[in-house]
């Protein structure tokens, strides 16, 4: 089966999606990091997201490869390794606005399409289980209030970028205001997933859940 997770910035998909993918024998992929790759590599550039024509066109020759390690997922941009790059504080701050533009995320989408085509993927991002991954046996939700958010992201920084857990918490609701209110697949809850509100739950606690879920819709397949 497949198995959908989407949130908002900051709720731990990716964490959580690579666990469980690793638990269940699974496919991970973090389509965060294929819109991150994008953005660095837009940068690198100096192609603004407002520049819609330039950023499509450039997207034309941007190969995004993600391989599976032993720390999770290596991300490559047209060869380089970019996994500890896209994770920057210049990235966080602008990648929605490049996930706005709506021939970029068709691209991506049927990259990410085909990468599920086999069965046994676990994929997170924002719009998996109402766009990418509409007919996915298992759809989940997290999410957790700002605060939280916040402060799980400022703990993952090393302290090489100068921001207050304030500041974050301000950019992390800006953000999620940017993905919510998109023209084209914005994030919103499908249906027929399940919330999961991850503000009081241990990792473990998550992947439990999620583990239990996969098992209760494969049980009920047999």
């Amino acid at each position: 089966m497949n198995i959908a997770i989407d949130g908002p910035a900051g709720a731990g998909k990716s964490t959580i999606a690579r666990l469980v993918a690793k638990r269940l024998g699974y496919v991970y992929v973090d389509t965060g990091a294929m819109y991150r790759a994008v953005t660095w590599h837009m940068l690198q550039r100096n192609i603004d997201p407002e520049n819609t024509v330039e950023v499509l066109q450039e997207a034309k020759n941007l190969v995004i490869e993600l391989i599976p390690d032993e720390h999770g997922q290596k991300v490559l941009a047209n060869e380089v390794d970019v996994t500890a790059d896209i994770r920057s504080l210049a990235v966080n701050r602008i990648v929605s606005r490049y996930a706005q533009i709506e021939g970029l995320r068709v691209k991506l989408a049927t990259l990410q399409r085909q990468m599920a085509l086999r069965k046994g993927v676990v994929m997170d991002g924002r719009d998996i289980g109402t766009h990418v991954l509409p007919d996915a046996e298992v759809k989940v939700f997290m999410t957790a209030t700002v605060q939280e958010r916040a402060r799980r992201r400022f703990a993952e920084m090393d302290g090489s970028e100068s921001i207050t857990l304030e500041q974050l918490e301000r950019e992390i609701a800006a953000r999620d205001q940017l993905d919510e209110q998109r023209e084209f697949s914005p994030l919103v809850c499908a249906e027929d997933a399940t919330v999961l509100d991850t503000t009081s739950m241990s990792i473990e606690e998550v992947v439990e859940s999620i583990i239990a879920m996969a098992q209760s819709v494969q049980s009920g397949r047999v």
